[in-house]
């Protein structure tokens, strides 16, 4: 497409607001785009390209390849049947010249055609298109209001909801501005740049000058270009102290949809904190404050970190004097939760799971821990009779860190700081690791336990969830899976098959039915589970380049046969 082009046939909507929330933005983006598409179909409205930007303050869609009038087309529409249209003669009816009326034409351009196994009389209507200039208030108006998200707000007083309140609206077409309004803001060809650096109102006399102007007031309207910003700059300073950022996409999106203007800072702190887990302070950094943690070549953390400002580099200095200040103040925390914690053996803490509901149907997390402790003792039998005592410790201990300061305040390192405070009780090495590893896979595909005894807990801990939710008729039902049950059944056939345990479905399924309480109908939820796990391995045989027939000429075998000999 030429640039003659572009400017010739290109409309421009900018709807400007207060800050949207980073986790809103990408939909909104998405929305505005797809709802476009959508409505100048609906309008036909020709177009060769929609285009959808945005920034905190903003929302931006740009449409190319729009002609200036709208498409003509034919419109059909079907009256009466042909015998109640036309005499015997063929000369037309009332009920003809009635229709043929009622649509604008004379009954003479009245053409027949067959429906649903009939003949009937049609009119044909040619419509022309209008000028597109003519149609776009309406149309701008209807793609502003079909953007929705969840907590869209009211504000001054009206009845219109949006994301945030609507600050102002810019609206081109081939230059020239589109007026319309919605709740008493009226469109122009104004724009802001950056609410401090840039606060001052702008026009665009250009659509295809719109994005360099406003990064020259200091506003990177493409999602893509702050995150392509982000991750350069970020590795560039990393690595002038021979580092490299802790790898996080979901960070490097959340951080992109925070600003307008992305500049990296390099930040740092006391070594002194480095004693604490890992974990814990990537965890303060990334949570808390939305920095990126920095290791070595080595994949040890360091004392440095990366802030991504919303300012000018020529700020960087005050920036990093305050990040540096309230990463110190979190840090401070953690070293007090983490701390606190480890005056506490987990073992004290096995008599307090009883006041921690699991679920109100199956007891507190201390009959969990019996549970997965009885059900792993049974696996460690099977499969390492030498490990029976490690993984009946393992599961004694497995829930305890879920009552610590630290898992509290930061649940996502449940387990990993629990293989933090074993060690630190001095309890074994692979016991410690086991309460990290319980988690794991986190999905289909996601790394093993490496440790047998973490394969074994983690077996008992998922199998007790699928049987024990099952037993109270908590099942997944369609898309609804609010307990993970699909991804630890998953989980469960993964260690299973990459391990080659000589165990059957049926056995595991059954041996943990065991230590429910109420075992009357155990018969039946074993059958209801045993055909879960199946509708999972259809599908993940299949992804393996197993023939269909073949998958279902196993399947009925895989609840007694262990899933290593169905593989082979």
């Amino acid at each position: 497409m030429t640039k003659n082009e572009i400017q010739r046939s290109s409309l421009l909507l900018e709807i400007g607001t207060e800050d949207i929330p980073a986790r809103f933005l990408p939909s909104a983006i998405r929305q505005l785009k797809e709802n476009t598409e959508t409505i100048f179909k609906e309008n036909h409205i020709r177009f060769s390209e929609v285009k959808t930007l945005g920034s905190p303050r903003r929302l931006t869609v740009i449409a190319y390849g729009i002609p200036p009038m709208q498409k003509d087309r034919t419109k059909e529409i079907f009256g009466p049947s042909k015998k109640a249209a036309f005499n015997a003669d063929g000369s037309p009816t009332k009920a003809a010249t009635g229709f043929a009326g009622s649509q604008g034409i004379s009954v003479e351009k009245l053409v027949v055609k067959n429906k649903d196994k009939g003949e009937y009389v049609v009119a044909v209507i040619e419509e022309k298109g209008i000028h597109v200039r003519e149609l776009l208030p309406d149309i701008l108006k209807k793609i502003v209001l079909s953007v929705h998200l969840p907590k869209s707000m009211r504000w001054g007083g009206n009845d219109m909801r949006f994301i945030r309140p609507i600050r102002w609206l810019l609206s081109l077409f081939d230059n020239e501005t589109i007026n319309f309004e919605i709740d008493g803001i009226k469109s122009s060809n104004m724009t802001r740049g950056h609410r401090f650096l840039s606060p001052a109102a702008f026009q665009i006399k250009e659509i295809p000058a719109y994005v360099k102007l406003l990064a020259n007031n200091h506003v990177i309207v493409d999602p893509q270009e702050r995150r392509k910003i982000i991750t350069e700059k970020a590795e560039k300073l990393s690595s002038s102290i021979n580092g490299k950022i802790v790898k996080d996409e979901e960070l490097i999106d959340t951080v992109s949809n925070l600003v307008e203007y992305p500049t990296p800072v390099l930040g740092s702190f006391s070594e002194e904190y480095l004693k604490l887990p890992k974990e814990l302070l990537i965890t303060v950094m990334r949570e808390h404050q939305k920095y990126f943690a920095i290791e070595d070549i080595k994949g040890v953390l360091t004392n440095y970190f990366i802030i991504i400002s919303n300012t000018a580099e020529e700020n960087s200095e005050t920036v990093k004097i305050g990040a540096e200040r309230v990463i110190r103040a979190r840090f401070e925390d953690a070293k007090f939760y983490f701390e606190e914690d480890c005056r506490k053996k987990l073992e004290d803490r096995i008599n307090n799971l009883k006041n921690v509901v699991y679920q109100e149907k199956l007891g507190n997390l201390y009959e969990k821990a019996l549970r997965v402790k009885s059900l792993a003792s049974y696996l460690a039998s099977k499969i390492n009779p030498s490990l029976t005592q490690k993984a009946e410790r393992a599961a004694l201990l497995s829930k305890t860190d879920l009552l610590t300061g630290v898992v509290r305040e930061f649940p996502e390192l449940q387990g990993i700081i629990g293989k933090y405070y074993a060690s630190n009780d001095k309890e074994d090495t692979e016991v410690a690791a086991a309460l990290m590893e319980q988690y794991l896979p986190a999905y289909y595909g996601d790394r093993l336990p490496e440790t047998e005894t973490g394969a074994i807990l983690s077996l008992a801990d998922k199998l007790d969830n699928i049987t024990s939710f099952f037993s109270v008729g908590l099942t997944p039902t369609g898309s609804e899976d609010p307990f993970a049950l699909r991804r630890q059944t998953l989980a469960v056939i993964a260690i299973l098959l990459n391990n080659g345990y000589a165990l059957s479905l049926n056995d595991i399924v059954t041996a943990s039915l065991k230590n429910l309480k109420d075992t009357k109908q155990s018969g039946e939820i074993a059958e209801t589970a045993l055909r879960f796990f199946q509708q999972r391995l259809e599908p993940l045989f299949l992804s393996e380049g197993y023939g269909s027939d073949i998958i279902q000429s196993v399947l009925h075998l895989s609840a007694e046969i262990p899933l290593k000999e169905i593989r082979r």
